[in-house]
């Protein structure tokens, strides 16, 4: 059983940007979601695990190792994909995973051809081994990301917005791919879809300005809310009304009007009906009592 302890870890930038504020996690097997919106601090978290930056403050820890002070050891075990994965042009996937297999340390050349081979395969992409990475689309191009985060059979993978730009289909089959992968080894998928982290993981964060405001199971932390959210169809022109009177967590477009969803421990008014909450319920009701909490 791996295990990754972050203890009160803090990241301020030399520009002042207090991007990470007292995080305190353990993370076991299996697949763990972290929630939040662009700027939240995920990238900053993700980037501090991954030993490309060092903490201002604080510790993490994986199996019994200083991340901080050990980077080479984290290293060894982790398989990275960040947001932005860049690709090496004119060069085949095959040689490419090659070259990256050689500085992840598989120096014998029979053990690196059948894990190259065995990888390509595992990704789909076999038949495509041959053509230049920069041709391949989207979805290829994340699919190629996750074949160079798996090379050395790494214990920690680390995902940072993986769906992002990809269609429905190529989207669920990643999601697919990573949840085979994350039986026997921590994988940290950090997003701002809902959706990917409610079908995937059983355990979660959110992340709110370096914060983590809310964690647990997805199911349990949803269950948190039965019977608080309620919903109303509205003239567009009234939200700013209700925004006043009631605590809406969410507004969106149905139909060509809109709905909103409020968080009440009883019915709002005439009108609003109770709804089964889902997890984008919680997640927009937990940052809403955060945005509203008294200093």
């Amino acid at each position: 059983m791996n295990i990754l302890q972050i203890n009160n870890l803090s990241k301020t930038y030399p520009n002042g940007v207090k991007a990470l504020n007292g995080i305190n996690l353990e993370i076991t097997n299996g697949m763990f979601g972290l929630l939040g919106a662009n700027g939240a601090g995920k990238s900053s978290l993700m980037r501090t695990i991954a030993s490309l930056q060092a903490p201002s403050m604080g510790s993490i820890s994986f199996n019994g190792t200083d991340v901080v002070n050990q980077p080479h050891d984290i290293r060894k075990q982790l398989g990275y994909l960040p947001q932005e994965f860049g690709v090496y042009p004119k060069i085949s996937a095959e040689k490419l995973l090659n070259h990256l297999a050689i500085l992840k340390g598989i120096l014998n050349k029979k053990d690196r051809k059948e894990q190259v081979t065995a990888l390509l395969q595992q990704v789909n992409l076999y038949q495509h081994r041959k053509k230049s990475v920069y041709t391949f689309s989207g979805g290829m191009r994340q699919r190629f990301g996750i074949a160079q985060a798996l090379l050395a059979n790494p214990q920690l993978i680390i995902v940072d917005e993986p769906t992002a730009g990809l269609d429905p289909e190529e989207s669920n089959r990643f999601l697919n791919l990573l949840s085979e992968i994350g039986e026997n080894v921590i994988v940290i998928l950090s997003t701002h879809i809902v959706e990917d982290v409610r079908n995937l993981c059983p355990k979660m964060a959110i992340l709110s300005n370096g914060q983590i405001i809310s964690e647990g199971n997805p199911t349990e932390l949803v269950a948190t809310i039965e019977g608080k959210i309620w919903t109303k169809i509205i003239p567009k022109k009234d939200i700013e009304i209700y925004k006043k009177a009631f605590d809406v967590i969410s507004t969106k477009l149905v139909s060509g009007k809109t709905q909103i969803r409020v968080l009440s421990q009883q019915k709002p008014e005439i009108g609003f009906e109770s709804i089964v909450p889902n997890l984008e319920d919680f997640y927009f009701a937990t940052l809403f009592q955060e945005a509203t909490k008294t200093p």
